[in-house]
């Protein structure tokens, strides 16, 4: 009986830290890519980056997991057309970004901070174009219908014709 109850908590163990590659429903998921998976992604097929900053007490940055990155739509919006990595501000791991080494001061990425302008708020979403420029920094939780223009936004290239506001205003949804 013990070895029968010993298979069925192994079993049970097994199952829950399964996690699949993909939803179970075959929806969409964003592939998430660290710093060095993307600029090698980057150096053989250039696309634009989205950046999630995170830190792993953050609860606003749980709900942006939960609800805006998990929905299928957004997800394979943003898997089609950036490059997506998920950036730990708290990380002491040694970055390299555009030639420049970045560790940590203690408690931040020395990256973190040097790209949020010691503006050191969570979730904060960075956008940068295909040669790694960085072209907002989004601070704040958003929802997938306060995401879908943003991701839009900078994919179309509306940023460079078309002030925010009134692109924002025109919106009418493409996902």
């Amino acid at each position: 009986m013990t070895k029968y109850f010993a298979t069925l908590a192994m079993l049970f163990l097994t199952m829950c830290s399964f996690t699949p590659d993909k939803p179970a429903n075959g929806e969409a998921h964003i592939k998430w890519m660290t710093w060095a998976e993307m600029q090698q992604a980057q150096a053989k097929h250039p696309k634009k980056v989205f950046v999630d900053v995170y830190t792993d007490w953050c609860g606003w940055c749980k709900r942006m997991d939960a609800t805006t990155f998990e929905n299928p739509k957004i997800a394979k919006y943003m898997t089609d057309n950036y490059y997506c990595v998920k950036f730990n501000a708290e990380t002491h791991d040694k970055i390299v970004f555009k030639g420049e080494e970045y560790g940590s001061d203690g408690r931040y990425s020395q990256l973190a901070t040097f790209l949020l302008q010691n503006r050191m708020s969570f979730p904060t979403t960075l956008y940068f174009d295909e040669e790694l420029n960085m072209l907002s920094a989004v601070p704040g939780y958003m929802d997938p219908k306060q995401a879908e223009p943003i991701l839009s936004y900078f994919v179309s290239n509306s940023f460079k014709t078309t002030p925010w506001e009134e692109y924002q205003k025109n919106f009418k949804g493409s996902l």
